[in-house]
């Protein structure tokens, strides 16, 4: 869920001819990935709900819920009763970066929720679904089929898991709600998953939890006033 997910934060990129090479350049065990991604993916619930209710009642949800992750995983590196705690119990699931003292970054659930709340706040609702969508399952799915199959180098990831993330932002753009539901909807869609497949492959120091949703969102949106001018994006 974080910057560096298939080839491991702060790890040397792996040369492309050993088959493994992604896998082992992780920070975290596979079979923890699994259980990390599987928590990830109940963020789904997110653009779900939010699909059924309005801004203010899911800021209502998400500011509470993230001040309270947040406050915690901070506390960790200030307060040792709290450290201990977190990390008995959630320390399994951390990356090294994660669990970096000096540097102090959040972890991967924190900034999925800063996320939301960026995005709801931002966004109008049907590009604050379908860019949190996007973020789930494509960086979910990116990250396992890196791990498990990635064998060429895409700028700082894998290719194959760059693929994957594209193929099923694709597919995410296709199922996710539309104003109109008119093919250029789909068009500037794909366009979306394009960019959020580079910004996920950049490895950038941004967190992809933040990079991902709020550079799909911002491609969406902009294209939305360049190409469809004409769509409410409010009627949503």
């Amino acid at each position: 869920m974080t910057t560096n997910e298939r080839a491991g934060a702060g790890s040397p990129i792996p040369a492309p001819q050993d088959p493994a090479a992604f896998d082992k350049a992780a920070t975290i065990d596979y079979r923890h990935e699994l259980v990390r991604k599987g928590i990830h993916l109940c963020s789904l619930s997110i653009p779900v709900i939010y699909s059924f209710i309005d801004r203010t009642l899911a800021l209502q949800i998400l500011v509470p819920l993230m001040f309270a992750f947040v406050s915690v995983d901070l506390a960790r590196f200030f307060l040792p009763p709290v450290s201990r705690w977190f990390y008995r119990w959630f320390g399994w699931l951390l990356r090294r970066h994660e669990q970096d003292d000096k540097n102090r970054r959040l972890n991967g659930a924190s900034n999925v929720l800063i996320a939301a709340t960026l995005s709801v706040l931002l966004f109008p609702k049907v590009i604050a679904i379908n860019a949190f969508a996007i973020l789930i399952i494509s960086d979910t799915t990116s990250a396992l089929f890196g791990r498990r199959f990635g064998k060429h180098r895409f700028l700082g990831k894998s290719l194959e898991g760059s693929a994957a993330f594209l193929v099923t932002a694709v597919a995410v753009v296709l199922v996710s709600p539309k104003i109109d539901y008119v093919f250029g909807e789909y068009a500037i869609g794909v366009v979306a998953a394009l960019v959020g497949t580079v910004v996920e492959a950049a490895s950038i120091k941004i967190d992809d939890n933040l990079s991902i949703p709020l550079s799909v969102g911002l491609t969406l949106w902009g294209l939305y006033a360049w190409l469809l001018p004409a769509i409410d994006l409010a009627r949503m």
